[in-house]
Parts: structure tokens; C-alpha cells; sequence
């Protein structure tokens, strides 16, 4: 069994994202070829389509609390709180299928396309 918590394991993810904008920044040399962008969006694109399942999860245990009535609020009302808070959760659900679509089309953009180390050797403007 797994012992770490889904908030551990979401700020792994942050962190991962992280890791990546530091590894793609201008400069660090990381992405070479069409290739290497292929290869960065097709994980990209899984995350985009895994994202909805967890938003819709935690949107339904946010439910769940609601028809308990235990949940308090700092200020304002709990229900109230609850409803945005599930409602920006169905959002981002949604918000989520449609990084992941335009993700895959870009992937699949990437699929066909090589590096002609000659032409890149060339001098430009010759």
C-alpha cells in the first residue's frame, strides 16, 4: 500500500512540471531535435488526459462532504464553498480534456518530422 497522500503526490507533480520549465528553458541545450519535442509532449499529453479523473474524484469526495454537513467555514458559507470549489474542479476537469486534445494534435504534428544534420551545418544565406 501506498503510504504517500494525493496532496504529497500533487506536489510531486508541481515539482516535476518544475523541473521541466528549468530543463527547457533557452539555453540549457536539453531540446536539440523535433524529436526530443516529441518525446516531452507525448507524457505531457497522458498527464493532460489522467488530470480529469483526479479533478472529477476530488470533486465527488467535495460532494460527499457537502451532504454530511460537517464541514465549517472560516467565513462565508461551507456549502457555499463547497459548491465553487466543485464547480472550478468541473471546470478544470474540462478545462484539462482540452490541453489534452490539443496536446495530442501537436504530438502527433511532431511524429513525421526528422533533422537534416546538413542543412544545419550549412551557412545561412549562401
Amino acid at each position: 500500500m501506498n503510504d504517500t497522500t494525493p496532496a504529497e503526490l500533487a506536489e510531486q507533480a508541481a515539482q516535476a512540471i518544475r523541473n521541466l520549465n528549468h530543463a527547457t528553458l533557452p539555453g540549457k541545450d536539453q531540446l536539440a531535435y523535433p524529436g526530443d519535442a516529441y518525446e516531452t509532449v507525448g507524457p505531457l499529453a497522458r498527464l493532460a488526459h489522467r488530470l480529469p479523473q483526479s479533478l472529477d474524484q476530488l470533486t465527488e469526495f467535495l460532494r460527499k462532504l457537502t451532504e454530511s454537513g460537517a464541514v465549517t467555514a472560516d467565513y462565508g458559507s461551507a456549502e457555499e464553498q463547497l459548491l465553487e470549489a466543485r464547480s472550478a474542479l468541473a471546470s478544470s476537469a474540462l478545462i484539462a480534456l482540452t490541453l489534452a486534445e490539443h496536446l495530442d494534435r501537436a504530438h502527433e504534428a511532431l511524429a513525421p518530422l526528422g533533422y537534416d544534420e546538413r542543412a544545419a551545418a550549412a551557412p545561412s544565406g549562401l
